[in-house]
């Protein structure tokens, strides 16, 4: 069986490569690749962390990425809300919209035979 998890980079090499070239080599080769966390767990904290500050725009790909990573959508689900207390109603309201879609776009990706 392949590994289909594709490795995480900067989306933006066409137009700030050495942005890109450290975001790769220092957060993504280095940071994402520690022992101290298992994949799956830094999903959640970045995942909660994106929530938690409004940033929508960096929360698809890291919901993907955490799916790709083991995180359960019923586990997701459960962190909004749970997040809903500490960040409040509109990242959690905000996040929901976000979530909704990113589960309609996997649900209409062919599934991979193992």
């Amino acid at each position: 069986m392949t590994d289909t998890k594709q490795p995480m980079r900067a989306p933006w090499g066409d137009i700030a490569l050495h942005l890109t070239e450290i975001t790769n080599s220092v957060l993504f080769d280095d940071i994402w690749q520690r022992p101290g966390l298992s994949p799956r767990d830094r999903s959640l904290v970045t995942v909660a962390s994106l929530i938690a500050l409004y940033r929508g725009n960096e929360l698809p790909f890291h919901l993907k990425k955490a799916m790709e990573n083991g995180v359960t959508r019923d586990e997701i689900i459960e962190m909004i809300t749970h997040l809903a207390f500490y960040s409040g109603w509109p990242t959690a309201s905000s996040a929901l919209a976000i979530v909704r879609q990113v589960f309609a776009d996997a649900d209409q990706q062919p599934s991979s035979a193992a």
